[in-house]
């Protein structure tokens, strides 16, 4: 039997449904914080693991020859053409207790991936929702250098302060503001003007691209 899925993992995937829900179709093909990605792209992306079975995952894995990263930004281009987004918004709605967990990663892995990619998508679209402080907490207290190498975040000589909780990561110049939106930083996003300040804000902080 499937472990069940925490409330907190499902509470956060309805509220990403509920969100695309208002979404237009221009809203749909715009660019996200995810370089190279769209909407639709992050949305193929995060519903991979609930359309793809393992023998079919297994495959695609072979093809890009075991490059997970590689793999994921494939089919996330290909999923994204070849799958409307009223499906993808469907596969998402009816996944959100599917028990779904990153290798290693447990359920606080889970909501980490949902948090991160649905702020990718939130953030690069002007909306300003707040992710429930116990939920980012977990997020937080999961970071370790491992993620930061995964990222390949370069934050040598950067120290991240948030303004909205006791927390602080790295040493060096300071780049301050949201906790939310340092662990964007964190994992390798820039963030669009006016998110982040501090002395080595800028090296963060870049327009979203134009399409």
């Amino acid at each position: 039997m499937s472990e069940q899925t925490p409330e907190w993992v499902v509470a956060q995937r309805r509220e990403l449904v509920g969100f695309l829900e208002g979404l237009s179709t221009e809203q749909w093909n715009a660019p996200t914080l995810c370089d190279g990605w769209r909407v639709r792209e992050v949305i193929a992306h995060i519903t991979m693991p609930y359309r793809y079975s393992a023998p079919r995952f297994v495959v695609e894995m072979v093809k890009s020859r075991g490059n997970f990263n590689k793999m994921s930004n494939r089919r996330a281009l290909a999923d994204a053409s070849e799958v409307g987004e009223q499906q993808l918004l469907a596969s998402l709605r009816d996944n959100v207790a599917h028990p779904w967990k990153p290798p290693g990663g447990g359920f606080e892995g889970a909501l980490s991936h949902d948090v991160i990619h649905g702020q990718d998508i939130r953030v690069a679209l002007g909306d300003d929702y707040v992710v429930p402080e116990d939920r980012l907490t977990r997020v937080l207290s999961g970071l370790s250098p491992k993620t930061v190498k995964y990222f390949g975040t370069d934050l040598d000589g950067a120290r991240l302060r948030a303004d909205d909780r006791d927390w602080t990561y790295g040493a060096g110049a300071e780049v301050h503001g949201a906790a939310q939106d340092l662990l964007l930083v964190l994992c390798g996003r820039m963030l669009p003007p006016g998110h982040l300040l501090g002395d080595a804000s800028s090296r963060f902080t870049a327009p979203l691209p134009i399409r």
